[in-house]
Order: C-alpha cells, then sequence, then structure tokens
C-alpha cells in the first residue's frame, strides 16, 4: 500500500482515506496520487461488506491543489491518445467511489481547489472547515484549461447550466460560508476533529446512499438546453462570450460547449465529451502559454527568482505615502490591508483627509460583500494617518513618493521627507517614466533610492515595478521586494532606463495605435483588432484614459533630459496626431471630456465621428492582420530591447511584467512568449515586412536574430 493515501478502518467500519503525498507541499494529481487512489479504491471494493463508509481528508495545510502542471504542460498532441486513456481511468477511479454503494464524505480540512474541488464532488456529502483562508472552486480556465476530472459534468448536474457557468467558464472561487449558501457544502465545521465528527455521524445516519444524478428521474436544476428557459440564455451566452475573449481564449468557448452538450446526454457520455474537450485543450499551445507564465513564471518571481540572495527578509513596519491623490490613496489603501501603519501626507490635511476617504469608499464595498466585517473595516482606516505635516513622517522605515511626474516637485518632497526618517529608512518614487538615478540625486543616500512603480488602480492591479538605480544597494532592492510581497503583489525587477520596461512597452502600444489613425486606418477598426488580438482595451481608448496631455508632458521632459545629455529628441509618427488632438481640436483626454472618444453624460462613450471625417482615408486601409501583428509585434520587439539593454534581467519578469502591467494579450503568455510560440524564425520574417510596409521600429533587434541564430529561445 503506498503512503500517498493513507488507509485506515476504524471500529466504527469507517474508512479514513488521507491524502499526503510525499516530498510536496501539496497534493497534486500526478501519477503517484492515481496509483494510490486506485489501489485504495480496489480495497474499498474488495471489504466492500464490511464497510460502513468512507471519509476523504487531506494531512496537507490545503485539501488537494489540483492537477499536476509539471505533467500537463508536457503533454503534446503526439501523446492525446494516451492522455485521453489517462484521464478517462482517472475519472474511473471517482465514478467507483461515489457508485460504491457506501456512503462517501469529503472532509474538506483546507483549499479544494481544480481537481482537488472534482474529487469532492464524487463524494456524497461535503463538510468543510469555516476558516476564512480556505477556498473552493475551478479556476482551470485561468491556465487555459477545463475541469477534466468531472467538474464540468458535476457541477452541472449539482447546480443547473445557469448556475454552473460562473464557477467553470470565470474560474469563480468561493469561502466556506458562500459554499454553503450556494449549496456546493452541505455542512461546516469548527475545526478537524468535529468535521470528522459530523463526517462520521452522517455516514452512520445515511447507510444507504446515492448520488442525485445517480436516482432515476433526476432532472438537471433549471432544465436541459431543450427546456424554453435555459435555451434562451443559451441563444445569447456564445456572443455574450465571444464579446469577452474575440476568440483568443479557446478555454471558456470548449467549456461551454462541454457543459451544454453534456447536459443532453447521459452522465458517462457526457464525461466523454469534457474528456474530448480537455484533451484538446491541454495539447494546445495557448494553454502551455498560460501554464508555462500564470504558474511557472509567477511561482518563479514570488519564490524571490529577481530578489538578490543572501539577505534576511525584512517587514516593513511603518511607511510614508507622500501625496494623497489616486496613486498615493491607492498606495496607503494596500499597505493599510496588509497591516502596516501608513502616514498618508499632501501639502494640507483636507487634501489628505480626501486621499483616506478613497480607502473608506474601498472598504465599504468589502463589508458589503460580505469580505470584512464592520470591525476588521475600522481597524484598516485606524491604520492611516492623513497629514500635512513631514515631522508626522517619523518612524518611517519606507517612504513612496507619489506626487505629479515633474522632477524638481519629486525632489523637493523625497528631500524633505528624508531629512524627517534619517539615513535608514528607504525611499521610494512611484515614477512611470523618470529615471531613478537622477531621483535618488535628491537624497543624501542614494544607495537607499528605489523606484516602485504601481500600477492604476492600485487596489486592483497585481503588479509592483520595482527599479534599480544605478546606486541603488542589494539591501534596498531585497527590501523593496519584501515590502512588495508584504502588500501581497507581484514584483519584477528591473534596471533604471528611461520609461524602465512596462511604461516604454506600453508606450509602443498606444504611439502604434495612434500612428496607424494618422494613417488613415479607421479608428475603429484599430481599437477592434486591438481587442481580437487580445487586448483588454484598445490603444485609442488607453490614451484618453491616461490623458494625451500627460503623454504629452511626459514626451516634452523626455526632450528636455534627452537634450541636457547631449542626445537627439526621439521621434515617431504618433506625435503629430497628439499634437492635432491637443492643439488644434482641444481634445486631451477622458477626464478632460473628450479624446478620441466622447463621453456623453449617462451614456456608453463612443469614438468621436469628426476622427472619421478629419484622419480616415480611403488608401489607408491595411488588413486586420496587420493592425494586429503591429499592436503586438511593436510591443514584443521592445520587450527584447529592454532584454538587450539589460533593463529586463529574466524571461519571467517580462512576460509576467507584459501582461500584468499594461494587458498584453493574456493568450500568448507574454511579450516573449508570444515570440517563442510564434517561432523566432518566422517572428523575425514577419518584422521584416512590417519593417517595410511601416516603419524600421518593427527591424528585428541583434538579441533576437543571436538567439534564432543559435536555435533557442527566450
Amino acid at each position: 500500500m503506498t503512503d500517498a493515501i493513507r488507509y485506515e478502518k476504524g471500529q466504527d467500519q469507517i474508512v479514513v482515506l488521507t491524502i499526503d503525498m510525499p516530498g510536496q507541499s501539496a497534493n497534486t494529481m500526478n501519477a503517484q496520487y492515481r496509483e494510490a487512489m486506485a489501489a485504495s479504491v480496489a480495497r474499498l471494493q474488495a471489504e466492500d461488506a464490511s464497510l460502513a463508509g468512507v471519509i476523504i481528508t487531506s494531512a496537507k495545510k490545503t485539501f488537494f491543489a489540483g492537477g499536476d502542471l509539471n505533467e500537463l504542460i508536457k503533454v503534446g498532441k503526439p501523446e492525446a491518445k494516451a492522455f485521453y486513456d489517462m484521464v478517462l481511468s482517472l475519472k474511473a477511479q471517482l465514478r467507483a467511489l461515489e457508485t460504491l454503494g457506501k456512503p462517501v464524505v469529503a472532509a474538506i480540512n483546507g483549499a479544494a481547489l481544480g481537481g482537488g474541488w472534482e474529487i469532492c464532488l464524487a463524494c456524497h456529502h461535503r463538510i468543510a472547515l469555516d476558516d476564512q483562508t480556505l477556498q473552493i472552486g475551478l479556476p482551470e480556465v485561468t491556465l487555459g484549461l477545463l475541469p477534466g476530472g468531472g467538474g464540468v459534468v458535476r457541477m452541472v448536474r449539482m447546480l443547473g447550466l445557469e448556475k454552473a457557468l460562473p464557477y467553470l467558464l470565470e474560474g469563480k472561487k468561493v469561502r466556506p460560508q458562500q459554499a454553503l449558501q450556494a449549496g456546493l457544502v452541505d455542512e461546516l465545521a469548527s475545526d478537524r476533529e468535529q468535521m470528522l465528527a459530523k463526517a462520521r455521524a452522517w455516514i452512520l445516519a445515511n447507510p444507504s446512499v446515492k448520488q442525485r444524478w445517480d436516482v432515476a428521474g433526476y432532472q438537471i436544476p433549471g432544465g436541459t438546453p431543450s427546456n424554453p428557459k435555459v435555451a434562451q440564455m443559451l441563444a445569447i451566452a456564445p456572443s455574450i462570450l465571444r464579446s469577452k475573449t474575440h476568440g483568443c481564449m479557446p478555454a471558456p468557448e470548449k467549456i461551454l460547449c462541454a457543459a451544454v452538450e453534456g447536459a443532453q446526454v447521459d452522465f458517462d457520455t457526457a464525461h466523454l465529451i469534457e474528456t474530448r474537450y480537455f484533451t484538446e485543450l491541454t495539447t494546445g499551445q495557448v494553454a502551455k502559454n498560460m501554464i508555462g507564465t500564470f504558474w511557472f513564471g509567477l511561482n518563479q518571481i514570488n519564490a524571490g527568482g529577481s530578489r538578490p540572495q543572501g539577505i534576511a527578509p525584512q517587514v516593513t513596519h511603518k511607511v510614508g505615502v507622500l501625496g494623497a491623490g489616486m496613486m498615493g490613496a491607492g498606495i496607503a489603501y494596500v499597505s493599510a490591508l496588509a497591516g502596516i501603519q501608513v502616514v498618508l501626507k499632501d501639502i494640507d490635511l483636507a487634501a489628505a483627509e480626501k486621499g483616506k476617504a478613497h480607502s473608506a469608499t474601498l472598504l465599504e464595498k468589502k463589508v458589503a460583500r460580505g469580505q470584512l466585517s464592520g470591525l476588521q473595516r475600522d481597524a484598516v482606516l485606524a491604520r492611516i494617518s492623513p497629514t500635512g505635516q513631514d515631522a508626522d513622517l517619523a518612524g518611517c522605515d519606507l517612504i513612496i513618493e507619489a506626487v505629479f511626474e515633474d522632477r524638481e516637485l519629486k525632489a523637493k518632497v523625497s528631500s524633505a521627507a528624508q531629512r524627517v526618517v534619517g539615513a535608514e529608512a528607504v525611499i521610494a518614487s512611484n515614477t512611470s517614466t523618470l529615471p531613478i538615478s537622477g531621483l535618488a540625486s535628491a537624497v543624501p543616500n542614494p544607495d537607499k533610492f528605489i523606484g516602485l512603480h504601481f500600477f492604476s488602480p492600485v487596489d486592483k492591479m497585481p503588479l509592483v515595478e520595482i527599479i534599480k538605480g544605478a546606486r541603488t544597494s542589494d539591501e534596498t532592492l531585497a527590501r523593496g521586494f519584501d515590502f512588495v510581497l508584504q502588500i501581497k503583489k507581484t514584483p519584477i525587477v528591473v534596471n533604471d532606463s528611461r520609461g524602465f520596461f512596462t511604461s516604454r512597452v506600453f508606450g509602443t502600444f498606444t504611439n502604434e495605435g495612434i500612428a496607424m489613425l494618422g494613417e488613415g486606418v479607421a479608428a475603429a477598426m484599430i481599437e477592434t483588432e486591438a481587442r481580437k488580438a487580445g487586448m483588454p482595451i484598445g490603444p485609442l481608448a488607453i490614451s484618453d484614459e491616461v490623458s494625451l496631455s500627460l503623454m504629452s508632458h511626459i514626451r516634452q521632459q523626455t526632450a528636455k533630459d534627452l537634450q541636457a545629455e547631449g542626445k537627439p529628441p526621439i521621434e515617431h509618427p504618433a506625435f503629430a496626431v497628439i499634437d492635432l488632438l491637443l492643439n488644434e481640436y482641444k481634445r486631451p483626454g477622458k477626464a478632460a471630456g473628450g479624446g478620441f472618444y466622447d463621453y456623453p453624460a449617462g451614456a456608453p462613450k463612443h469614438l468621436w465621428p469628426e476622427l472619421k471625417v478629419r484622419l480616415e482615408k480611403a488608401e489607408g486601409q491595411i488588413s486586420a492582420q496587420d493592425v494586429r501583428d503591429r499592436l503586438l509585434f511593436i510591443q514584443a520587439i521592445e520587450t527584447v530591447r529592454c532584454l538587450e539593454e539589460g533593463v529586463l534581467h529574466s524571461t519571467a519578469d517580462a512576460n509576467v511584467g507584459s501582461i500584468f502591467g499594461i494587458g498584453f494579450a493574456a493568450w500568448t503568455g507574454g511579450a516573449l512568449q508570444f515570440i517563442n510560440q510564434y517561432g523566432l524564425r518566422d517572428f523575425i520574417a514577419r518584422s521584416h515586412y512590417l519593417a517595410e510596409q511601416y516603419g524600421q521600429r518593427f527591424a528585428p533587434p541583434a538579441l533576437l536574430l543571436e538567439k534564432a541564430a543559435q536555435g533557442q529561445c527566450f
């Protein structure tokens, strides 16, 4: 008997199966699990006559983590048949459990996600610990997969199509109380002993039990797809889905197919349908891109892959935030939420109070959603002290400057704060473009100065770009890294340069869209094709959000800096269009009431009709593929340049940063993975074509040519 699943039979003839995969911090559905589960099921069947029931639990902190991604990422098209057969045998084990003829209870002692939740679904009764950290759900869609262990089939039969789809299509995860209300779990327990006691009691009270879908005459809640009400919902579901995925993400579409087709056939056939779609997704490129970045890349970063080694982890106790505008207020909020004391300083107390009110609004929403109690809300708010005085920053071990993008202003506030907090505190700037090495000259210890570039809105955006200046010490970098993890954000580390990594690459995306508009390409086509390429928002819409006046201000600051360094100014065909909208048409962006779009009160935004008249040209139209490629290729090429110049250190930082920081198409797995999966030689050939047609900015960088010549990937 393998030690991956412990088999213990008590005096009451109840068997407790405790899953405890050796050498792993979490249980996963790997070969060892499959072997252990096969042995356990065979033994249960052999001892059937003397069996009262079965409890399945885990010896780990979590219940079960799901599929083994190390295995899944390696499954290619040639292995499709073997993989398909293996999945069916894994599902047969769960089917044997639920048709044992004895009650089977899941005692859920920690997070049950993906395959872990699929094991629970195959049990007759589910009891979870009432612990706020415990999560239940099927997040496979976020990795380009579908729940392939029976998750689609059983969720649809348990909840009905309409209620099951959010869990399947969005990867919605719930806490124990929500799971109880939704009918996903049947009982909650306060501790492990109570959970096991409740499980035993339920088994003894229900000696012969069947899954609801195995009872003759069982109907799917809400009806099958032929039910008029369900048919009506399903008639519009694909178009709603397509409007969200634009055809870039195969997983949600296959999930919808598996759910709808499976609801029209018997239980066993539904499983075959699910397994076919699962195999198709697992062997496809998009899932490989997404698993590589969203799992392996993220884990590498969060495990400290880019953090200087040999420096003990440090905890930030008190942070001073300079500037209580949207960015500063957001930074104060996420810091206080993570348990850190915050001093929020602005020009006067009233301005700082306004910044604190932003946190109060966000916390109210959490209370309304049942994610926080009133007491917890008050405790978070109590950690934020608004002020107009530098003296109140005393005792801060980290200062984050988040004022307007103006070098003199930044220098003034950083210097004043540094005089109060002294030589040991780290001073950070939230600048998105200004070189950190230059800003560091405002303080006496540039080795204690670093860039911490947050993204807007801070409470939602998961990334922080850490910028190492020319004189930033490794200890300061490590402290910055630890702080970002402390506030539950993902840190990427980049070297100092103008625009760093994310702003540089983001600038190429907006500029390319605006340049196409200048060439006469239809604005609607630019925006639509950007979304079809997988970008969350079009380049013209996002330029309005950022504001054309800010883009122009940054360009002027850059030109001034380059002139001081004796370098020529940067030229781009987009600049003439930006100047035209700003100076001639007086349309600086969304905040001012109009830019590339109009923003009518109480109605959705729409493209400014005059763009069609003033800029669109019949001879300027290009193919939809060229529009999409120009937007993705220019960002990927700039990412390679950042790697070539030493701004970026790792492929993981590049891929995670491009998706989380600037919304690069998630289906690609990130800007460098986009090149890998396209094929380096093919990418270079396409770049040459784009360079000939649209400008030398598309010329492949030397590093790209070098990698291709050596047959390497990024």
